[in-house]
């Protein structure tokens, strides 16, 4: 027998590329409704707490994501106190699936979504904003249709990053629901899965380039897509 290629993806390999695809997709879309409304409320509202809110968004980003994975397990899991309430209430269980993944995928990734979001809404001029309302539009019509708009390259770009990381999450998510292949494998969880075999250096390789190409893409797309707001005709 011809000995395999070393570009020859394994079954294993590519259902944890479209996994890894399928994870982080519903981590980034999952979370964008979310990150555009605490986007929109650090830039254009004061309030009592802000400075709290806007650190406990980007806490992620300093915590180590296992403490953030362990904190996800205590709460969600099968014997945590919301986890327990989800599964009794509607049968929703997140530990150990992939929706797990993508829920701790997407709460890594938030902050570096909000942060974007966030510069993307400063960035759009106030009196236009001011002048809609003047002229009898509401808060939610202003938004909707001024504030969101200009914003909006912004808001994709949040998303692509938030994609990116939730590409490459490992400690969270292998806390959270481990490494199950089919089901949370991930290719961030298959190549530490490779690491422990003889011989899976090729499958290593292969994952790793493939994560480098996507996560690639996704900058220079976010990249892209900020410098077009901004009006910068060199990208």
């Amino acid at each position: 027998m011809a000995p395999t290629a070393w570009y020859a993806f394994s079954p294993d390999e590519l259902v944890a590329i479209g996994l890894s695809l399928k994870v982080a997709t519903a981590a980034a879309l999952g979370s964008l409704p979310l990150g555009i409304a605490i986007a929109w409320l650090l830039a254009r509202r004061r309030f009592p707490g802000k400075a709290l809110l806007d650190a406990l968004v980007h806490l992620p980003l300093v915590l180590p994501p296992v403490v953030v994975g362990y904190a996800l397990l205590v709460m969600l899991g099968g014997n945590g106190p919301v986890g327990l309430w989800l599964e009794r209430t509607f049968g929703i269980s997140l530990a150990f699936r992939w929706t797990g993944a993508a829920l701790a995928s997407a709460l890594m990734g938030f902050p570096l979504m909000v942060r974007t979001i966030r510069l993307s809404i400063e960035n759009v001029d106030r009196r236009l904003e001011q002048a809609a309302a003047t002229l009898g539009a509401g808060p939610w019509r202003v938004f909707l249709t001024i504030t969101l708009p200009l914003a909006w390259p912004g808001v994709v770009a949040g998303a692509v990053l938030a994609f990116a990381k939730a590409l490459g999450e490992f400690g969270a998510t292998i806390t959270f629901v481990s490494n199950i292949p089919g089901e949370t494998q991930t290719m961030s969880s298959a190549i530490y899965g490779l690491l422990q075999v003889p011989g899976g250096e090729a499958g290593i390789w292969r994952l790793a380039l493939v994560a480098v190409a996507i996560s690639l893409a996704a900058l220079l797309a976010s990249e892209w897509l900020v410098r077009r707001q901004r009006g910068d005709r060199d990208a």
